[in-house]
This record gives structure tokens, C-alpha cells and sequence, in this order.
């Protein structure tokens, strides 16, 4: 296990900048042919904690799972309102910053930040993010729910590498401190 955890946006987005439509909707997103799983496992492997906001956990409870998917994960749902831990998440309303800190303090692998873009925006304007891995769908939505909200920030960012998976692109950055 290591002490040095980054925090890693690992996410799927349209080419024009969104990750669902406004319907909350992926169906865009299952039509583009890949390869395999787009490096998903790849990337599953090298964390141990998950973080996501209430609305992305809500999504992931509508849809028709056999299990909880991340199980075998630490997971976190960063929620403003009262929710009951389950076997398999713990909701939290802590100071996101201070919360980081004392993950990343902790042994253990990369934590994944899964999203959405609300908990991304509160995650970017405190300069959480370490690493930013985008795999883009050559797919124009027009409109839905953006990857990056408009704001007063700024990251600068190095690009550690790109991969294909047949038509999707990833793109792996790492956040300039």
C-alpha cells in the first residue's frame, strides 16, 4: 500500500464536454464502439476508495444491478442531506478539503473520484484533483449535464499519456501543483 494517494477523476465524456444528457441519460455513451472495458479494470485496480456525490449514487441505484458496484471499495457519498450508511456506503457532509487530507494521510491506494460535476466543481475549486483521466466519446450531445462547470479557476495541467480503445480516446493529465 502506499502513503503517497492521489486523488483521480477517472470519468467518460462527449467530445463537446458533458457526461449525461439533460435526462441524465448515457445511452450516447454504450452506442460508441470500444475495446474490452476502455481500461476500466485497469484503472478499478489501482484504488481502494470511492467518492461520488448523492445525485451520482442515486443514478447507480436506478439502474438495474445485480450488486453494488464498487463493493469491494471504501466508498463515500458526499450528501447535504440525512442518509443511512449501508453495507456498502458511508454518506458523509464533512469539509471536503479536510476529508481529503485525512484519506490521503491514510495507507492505501488512489482514490476515485467518480463524480458528478457538482462534487468535480467543489473538488476543483479547492485544488483536490490530482490527476485527470477523460476518455472521450466522438459524440456531440448539444446539451446535458457538463464535465466542467463554468467558474472563476484555473488548473494547469501535464499530459501524462494518451490511449485508444477503438473509438474512444483517453486522455491522462496530471494536475500542475
Amino acid at each position: 500500500m502506499t502513503q503517497n494517494r492521489n486523488v483521480v477523476l477517472f470519468i467518460a465524456s462527449s467530445l463537446d464536454g458533458y457526461i449525461a444528457t439533460k435526462e441524465e441519460s448515457l445511452e450516447w455513451l454504450y452506442k460508441v464502439e470500444g475495446e474490452g472495458d476502455n481500461g476500466f479494470s485497469q484503472f478499478y485496480d489501482t484504488v481502494d476508495t470511492v467518492l461520488m456525490g448523492k445525485k451520482s449514487y442515486d443514478w447507480i441505484m436506478k439502474q438495474d444491478l445485480q450488486q453494488f458496484p464498487y463493493e469491494n471499495k471504501n466508498c463515500y457519498v458526499f450528501t447535504r442531506s440525512l442518509a443511512r450508511n449501508t453495507e456498502n456506503v458511508q454518506f458523509v457532509n464533512p469539509d471536503i478539503t479536510d476529508f481529503i487530507h485525512v484519506l490521503k494521510s491514510q495507507p492505501g491506494k488512489n482514490i476515485w473520484l467518480v463524480g458528478g460535476g457538482e462534487l468535480l466543481h467543489s473538488f476543483i475549486q479547492k485544488n483536490l484533483v490530482d490527476e485527470l483521466i477523460i476518455t472521450v466519446a466522438p459524440t456531440i450531445i448539444g446539451r446535458g449535464i457538463r464535465l466542467f462547470r463554468e467558474g472563476d479557476y484555473q488548473l494547469d495541467l501535464s499530459l501524462k499519456g494518451t490511449r485508444n480503445f477503438n473509438q474512444f480516446v483517453e486522455l491522462h493529465y496530471e494536475v500542475k501543483r
